[in-house]
């Protein structure tokens, strides 16, 4: 099915999907890879906003279990998301294509402040917007920040980059014969707890009538045929009714 291709778009990245083959850290080739894919989206006049986590380096959560102070974990886990913005804006400047990283924390020496304004400006400028320090408030995930700044800004769709094809009825890397779903409704993500993004980011997408696209990072190409109108991934808005894949 041909459908309009969006005019501005929001991509969530997971730390992880920054791992590539590691336990830790960032690897240059998944960074460079990820980073021509958004080049090739810029190239078809798509405007491009990116939040990034930042589990590949810190995970303030997992600190707070062991006893730090869970708002100080909080804001350690915003600096990892700093760094791998900015990491990403290098390797997207080596290929050609302005970028800019806009942090909720001041950090003024190393980036810009968020200013919805002004992001939505170098959007206009065809520069790619890398949303760091997620809502820049303890006890939010990158998740609610995405859905939040893909409201702000007026992105036609979020799309959230996974390690797996899409939504499944469970776990596919522990049930392989777990069902994919082609189609969602807000409503059934948020009934059947399926685990798409935290219930916060769910609702604000749900509330703010936000399409949102499930997909596998690591599919090289996916997220080109996502933006032609292919059926890719799994399609999570208020209309349409569960539905599997073949």
């Amino acid at each position: 099915m041909t459908r309009k291709v969006p005019k501005r778009i929001l991509l969530k990245l997971s730390g992880e999907a920054l791992l590539g083959g590691s336990d830790y850290g960032i690897d240059p080739d998944t960074l460079n890879a990820i980073a021509s894919e958004i080049r090739d989206v810029r190239e078809m006049g798509v405007q491009v906003a990116v939040v990034v986590g930042g589990g590949n380096l810190f995970r303030g959560a997992g600190l707070a279990e062991a006893g730090i102070d869970r708002v100080t974990g909080d804001h350690m886990g915003m600096l990892a998301t700093v760094m791998n913005c900015l990491a990403m804006q290098d390797a997207l400047e080596k290929l050609g294509v302005h970028a800019r990283v806009m942090s909720a924390l001041k950090i003024n020496e190393v980036c810009e402040d968020y200013i919805r304004r002004r992001a939505i400006r170098h959007l206009e400028k065809s520069r790619v917007v890398l949303l760091a320090a997620g809502t820049g408030n303890p006890f939010f995930t990158t998740d609610t920040a995405a859905s939040l700044r893909a409201t702000e800004i007026g992105a036609d769709l979020l799309l959230k980059a996974t390690k797996v094809n899409g939504v499944f009825s469970a776990d596919p890397e522990k049930e392989p014969d777990a069902i994919r779903y082609t189609r969602l409704t807000f409503d059934q993500v948020l009934a059947e707890k399926l685990g798409v993004m935290d219930a916060t980011a769910v609702v604000m997408c749900r509330d703010n009538d936000l399409p949102l696209r499930v997909f596998n990072v690591h599919n090289r190409g996916d997220l080109l045929r996502i933006l032609r109108g292919e059926d890719v991934g799994t399609l999570v808005t208020n209309t349409e009714t569960a539905r599997v894949a073949d």
